[in-house]
């Protein structure tokens, strides 16, 4: 299929785009390297040729859009810019790696090699996803532009998502929110990875996302009156200085905002943060960047009362992303709290453009020491090297590496760690070495004891205290976030529980044999009921741990055991009344799914007639925005809140399995769903009897339990009450609220 002489103009509007971003950032130094990308170019177009994307444009414009913000959004170069107009022609044409290896270098044909790996993570079959996903980070440890060039595939098809069906947008926001957010943020892309942010919510909650728009539009000339307010001593200070600088007033994003409003359930007018006033200076050789940061900062202190906790010092010790700045929240006029920001022009670029700016300032600068962004890659190659794991594991545990906060310990010696906010004792244990982190048994925080869970806070100095015996327990895997620690830990407890299964089929065989008795599934029958396991390999790990004795054996064997077998059975599997399993059939519990509860969403397809059930891990109620998913074991739909993590990290993994039509809620049976509520306020007397009442009489609400403590004054608790929809509890959080004294009234979310 030819294109129109409308696509001709398209097409040829974009290339004239690309090269003139090309040769703003001076891309190509020689007539040969814009040899490279026309040749790109038009291998591409050929390619591609009568191919159209879903919005109807010809197909060539999305490999053009993603080099044009390869160059103008993060800085790349001539490879990056080919490899970028190559990404999917390997993929989606009859073109091979070895006729990019040829016709181009075999740098680039290996980049596009590994652009097309990338492209199978989310669309193979799990056994198969790790796989292609441990290449691709095998790449990124290797040349993180690969990964840099996809996170900008990835923006672009963000902005022309509008395209896609409901279902697909699911899947598609949900990958990008679990995972190519953070990867953009840990590599330092902030402008991009807020896009991304704002993009997802903008498909996924788009009312939500428009009113708050409306709102920022709306709050804009009475924002710029204070702004214009609060900066004009600052600007009378540094212009009477001689500093060169620019300054300018971010709003926080759209998602930034949501978030907020959702974590702590206030409204749009509460959010007092709206934005924060940035300082941008042309630094001097001399004195050090640092110095001149912390004299802007002074001057601004001198016009403005500092808030003491709110000093974020990222000049002294970088962000692990390598982000660099210092900021301070201080009280401007009219009572109003305002954070400032204060960084050089190659501090600012590092934030906006990430790992390609660090690169260009590294290489120009004669340090070679291992920084933030250098100990993360170390640490991706480490991983990488971990024993296999399920591709759910390996996906769960990468995406711990990609932390948003960091916090600084220090080793007994005075070496600064960076860690994850949140992170234990533990964490710091397998973050030193993994054999420190198997034999933890505890530590001295600041020369204090302290048990290995103790959560730890920037500035803490730690010593390790371990023991021979100690090892690694499951328990420990609730213990920590840091992804080293997890993957050391699951690797040492599949290991013994090999180890265990192995030597307990030895044992259990050879205790069999005593009794001239053969291993058979007749024989695990009669077992796995009595020592209450639920399969063989359990059965054969828990003797091989010492767990069963098997010092009844004898009797077990000799026994009718059916009618414990048929009490197992009816134990684990609800409703079964017999053992479905024949004589000669080995039997593995773990396979059969058990009865759900009955729920009261609509069948979105009454042909195929699902079954639903509510998802545990955010409890949706009638009336909450929700979504389906079908389990691909058992059939049934399991409906999560449209909000909901667990959701997100499904899609993102198994995005055909969202239902595509809308779950909606059915009016024909009243059942009644349990909610937590969260309550604060000022403590009065007869305030608990005000609101007991409001609840069961008012209301003719059942309360399941009621927890509230008071101290000075001041009382908070939460009340677990039976809702029938969302309707209903929004109503009674609303008259709670009127209850003189209550100062905050919330739902708590799982999700």
């Amino acid at each position: 299929m030819e294109y129109s002489p409308q696509d001709e103009l398209l097409i040829e509007a974009k290339w004239q785009e690309l090269t003139e971003v090309c040769r703003k950032a001076n891309t190509c130094r020689r007539e040969d390297d814009w040899d490279l990308i026309r040749r790109a170019f038009f291998l591409a177009k050929e390619a591609h040729k009568g191919v159209r994307r879903r919005s109807g444009e010809p197909y060539i414009i999305h490999p053009l859009e993603v080099a044009i913000i390869v160059v103008k959004e993060i800085g790349l170069g001539k490879k990056s810019v080919v490899s970028a107009l190559l990404h999917d022609v390997v993929e989606d044409t009859e073109y091979t790696v070895e006729d990019i290896s040829r016709m181009f270098t075999p740098k680039i044909a290996s980049m596009v090699d590994g652009l097309t790996k990338m492209a199978g993570v989310f669309n193979t079959d799990t056994s198969e996803q790790a796989e292609y996903f441990r290449k691709v980070l095998l790449t990124l440890s290797d040349d993180v532009r690969v990964i840099i060039i996809k996170i900008a595939d990835r923006l672009h098809n963000m902005r022309t998502l509008g395209a896609m069906p409901h279902n697909k947008q699911i899947k598609i926001t949900s990958e990008t929110i679990y995972l190519f957010v953070p990867l953009a943020y840990r590599l330092g892309l902030h402008a991009i990875k807020s896009e991304l942010e704002d993009l997802c919510m903008k498909y996924r909650f788009p009312e939500e996302y428009e009113e708050i728009r409306r709102k920022i539009d709306a709050t804009e000339p009475k924002r710029q009156q204070y702004i214009d307010k609060f900066t004009a001593p600052i600007i009378e200070v540094l212009d009477r200085n001689g500093i060169q600088y620019e300054m300018s007033a971010r709003v926080k994003s759209i998602y930034s905002i949501w978030n907020k409003m959702r974590r702590k359930d206030i409204p749009f007018e509460e959010v007092y943060d709206l934005f924060a006033i940035r300082i941008v200076f042309k630094a001097l050789p001399f004195p050090s960047e640092k110095t001149q940061c912390w004299q802007i900062y002074s001057n601004i202190t001198d016009i403005y009362t500092p808030k003491p906790d709110r000093l974020r010092d990222w000049i002294s010790i970088p962000k692990s992303n390598g982000y660099e700045a210092l900021h301070s929240t201080v009280m401007g006029p009219d009572g109003i709290w305002v954070e400032v920001q204060v960084r050089t022009e190659r501090m600012d670029d590092i934030a906006e453009r990430g790992f390609a700016a660090h690169w260009k300032y590294k290489h120009a600068s004669i340090s070679q020491e291992e920084d933030g962004l250098d100990k993360w890659l170390r640490k991706v190659r480490d991983a990488l090297n971990s024993p296999t794991e399920s591709a759910q594991e390996f996906l769960d545990n990468f995406k711990l590496s990609l932390y948003k906060t960091d916090i600084v310990v220090f080793t007994p010696k005075g070496e600064p760690q960076n860690l994850p906010y949140g992170a234990t004792v533990l964490d710091f244990a397998y973050e030193i070495h993994t054999n420190i982190g198997n034999h933890a048994i505890g530590a001295k925080i600041n020369h204090k004891i302290a048990s290995v869970s103790t959560k730890l806070n920037s500035g803490d100095q730690v010593e390790i205290i371990t023991a021979e015996s100690a090892h690694p327990k499951a328990e420990w895997l609730s213990l920590v976030i840091t992804s080293k620690a997890r993957q050391s830990i699951q690797s040492y407890l599949k290991h013994e529980n090999q180890n265990n299964i192995e030597s307990g089929m030895e044992l259990l065989q050879s205790r069999l044999a005593e009794y001239n008795v053969m291993l058979s599934g007749r024989v695990l029958r009669k077992l796995m009921p009595a020592y209450e396991c639920r399969n063989k390999d359990e059965l054969y790990s828990k003797i091989g741990a010492g767990i069963i004795s098997l010092d009844n054996l004898d009797k077990l064997l000799k026994e009718n055991s059916s009618r414990k077998i048929l009490k197992f059975w009816k134990l684990f599997i609800p409703g079964s009344s017999s053992d479905p399993l024949d004589d000669d059939q080995d039997i593995d519990l773990d396979e059969e799914a058990a009865s759900l509860d009955d729920t009261v969403v609509e069948d979105v397809a009454p042909s195929d007639e699902p079954e639903f059930v509510m998802a545990e891990c955010c409890e949706p109620i009638p009336g909450d925005k929700a979504v389906g998913y079908r389990d691909p074991q058992s059939g049934r739909i399991v409906v999560h809140k449209s909000t909901c993590d667990e959701l997100i990290r499904l899609a993102s993994q198994f995005g055909d399995n969202i239902v595509k039509e809308e779950i909606k809620w059915s009016r024909q049976r009243a059942l009644s769903y349990l909610v937590t509520v969260e309550i604060r306020g000022i403590d009065r007397t007869g305030i608990m009897l005000d609101l007991t009442k409001m609840i069961t009489l008012d209301f003719s609400i059942n309360m399941r339990a009621i927890s509230v403590q008071s101290h000075d004054g001041i009382f908070e608790g939460t009340i677990s009450i039976y809702v029938k929809d969302i309707e209903s509890l929004n109503t009674l959080l609303d008259n709670i609220r009127s209850i003189k004294g209550m100062e905050s009234v919330r739902r708590l979310l799982n999700a």
